[in-house]
């Protein structure tokens, strides 16, 4: 009895002494990301916000095709997929046995909903051009859908693994945004608004093994310097696009974390409200682009962590071309350009910031500049709803900072209704010619024309590509270097 007493007490005690690393172990299938902007929603089919996708594109919801780190294409949804000779139909044969998290089955007959739903009249989508593109869609049978466009579209297949070509559930489509139903291997647990939210690995995923991480966190801090304090303190994991350029020194000579610097196909731009007196004079907008030094705004803006653009497109994409030359920093030409407008200084503008460290700092940096050739650019810091509304929505501005991160997006220039007001037959016809040619050369050349015109019309003053950063746990692996579009893919994260 006394010797069964003892080996039981040796059996708690080595259960007591095991038990904080088997703890520690336990909490390997979980981590806590963390990122600048809150979503102002879940639905990324309804909000222009990029930070929606960077939660659920992938996780809660899938796409007919993956874009991959390289900006490839790969099967998601569907399993294969055939091209007409005129790309002008794509077949796809979907993965069957795939359900939405409320149950509901994924066909043909929900691919068909979910495009229908973007191309609608009503629809919201940012990149509702992308679907009214479709001429019709044929369903023979539940698990194929052939896809009839308009025209030819070279890029179709990538347009269909963006956040915004979800495929969504009928029955759940109109509550996506604070309830959202998926195919994706995470469901919503929690959602504290102005702080967190937490998605949790969904059981009825279709192949669960190979999701490695049963709960991820989510963290908004905006600040930089809580965005550095938390990576060292380790409440933080992982923070992609993480405003740390400052304090990369302090985190590469630490053994516990990983530094990625990667490439991006975000465009920053000083966005101008084409439509407002005196900025619908091109000399005006060219005079607002000759006072900004564009290394001196990726100094201060970006840490130096930004290629110069002088277009809306980014080096290493198909058919760039330098533009940087089309508006040089020429503060003396600023000033004739604006005599020549007949405008009377100083000019008062105003400067709307939304939160990002990027818009505010550059902001900052911009105004000075600004004012050196006689325009004072009142800084007025608006938070990211109201940008969305004030902005971005009903155009009350006449400057305002912001990233496109979205690839493929010169096709917002052919838009007469898109924010900046920009209005250009020309561009539109020329966008028609780009979105129609097949042969890669002959594209090119038509995207090189594309930038030059929206350069020479000084639609904005366009600043630079930014190069995003990563700090993360060493642990950490799975996670992307190079961002072709504003997604977070959680199925693919592991601990080592």
């Amino acid at each position: 009895m006394r010797h069964h007493r003892l080996l039981t007490c040796a059996i708690a005690i080595a259960t007591a002494i095991a038990a904080p690393g088997a703890l520690a172990q336990a909490k390997k299938d979980s981590i806590v990301m963390a990122m600048t902007l809150e979503p102002n929603g879940l639905d990324p089919t309804t909000s222009a916000a990029a930070a929606i996708g960077e939660v659920v594109h992938y996780n809660v919801f899938e796409t007919l095709v993956k874009i991959r780190e390289d900006g490839t294409v790969a099967p998601l949804l569907a399993e294969s997929w055939t091209v007409s000779p005129d790309v002008r139909t794509f077949t796809f044969k979907l993965r069957p046995g795939v359900k939405f998290q409320n149950g509901e089955p994924f066909t043909s007959e929900t691919v068909r909903f979910a495009f229908e739903r973007a191309a609608d009249a009503k629809s919201t989508n940012k990149d509702k051009a992308n679907f009214t593109v479709i001429e019709r869609i044929d369903t023979p049978d539940p698990q194929t859908v052939a896809i009839r466009l308009k025209a030819p579209n070279p890029d179709f297949l990538f347009h269909l693994g963006l956040s915004t070509a979800i495929i969504v559930e009928p029955k759940s489509a109109a509550t996506n945004a604070t309830q959202p139903v998926g195919t994706g291997p995470y469901r919503l647990e929690n959602w504290v608004k102005g702080s967190s939210l937490t998605l949790v690995k969904w059981d009825g995923y279709r192949a669960p093994a190979g999701i490695r991480m049963n709960k991820v966190t989510w963290r908004f801090i905006s600040d930089p310097a809580a965005q550095v304090a938390s990576l060292l303190s380790g409440d933080v994991d992982a923070f992609p696009r993480v405003s740390a350029a400052r304090s990369l020194a302090q985190f590469r000579a630490d053994p516990r974390f990983v530094v990625m610097t990667g490439g991006s196909r975000a465009k920053t731009i000083l966005a101008i409200n084409n439509r407002k007196k005196p900025l619908d004079d091109v000399r005006v907008r060219r005079a607002i682009a000759a006072a900004i030094d564009r290394k001196a705004v990726v100094e201060g803006a970006a840490d130096g962590f930004g290629v110069p653009i002088g277009s809306h497109y980014v080096p290493g994409a198909l058919g760039y071309v330098d533009t940087t030359g089309v508006n040089p920093f020429d503060p003396a030409k600023a000033r004739a350009l604006l005599a020549e407008a007949g405008v009377k200084t100083p000019l008062e503008l105003s400067l709307k910031l939304p939160p990002p460290p990027y818009a505010r700092q550059g902001g900052e940096v911009i105004a000075a500049q600004l004012a050196k050739v006689g325009i004072v650019a009142k800084i007025e810091n608006v938070e990211w709803a109201q940008w969305l509304s004030g902005v971005y929505t009903n155009k009350n501005y006449d400057l305002t900072i912001i990233a496109h991160v979205e690839p493929l997006d010169l096709g917002n220039y052919a838009k007469t209704d898109y924010y900046w007001n920009y209005e250009s037959p020309k561009f539109r016809e020329l966008f028609e010619r780009i979105s129609s040619t097949v042969n890669e050369s002959e594209r090119a050349r038509l995207l090189g024309d594309a930038q030059r015109l929206i350069a020479e019309d000084s639609v904005h003053a366009f600043l630079y590509a930014p190069q995003w950063i990563t700090v993360a746990n060493a642990k950490v692996k799975g996670l992307w270097k190079d961002m072709p579009i504003s997604a977070n893919d959680l199925s693919a994260l592991s601990w080592e």
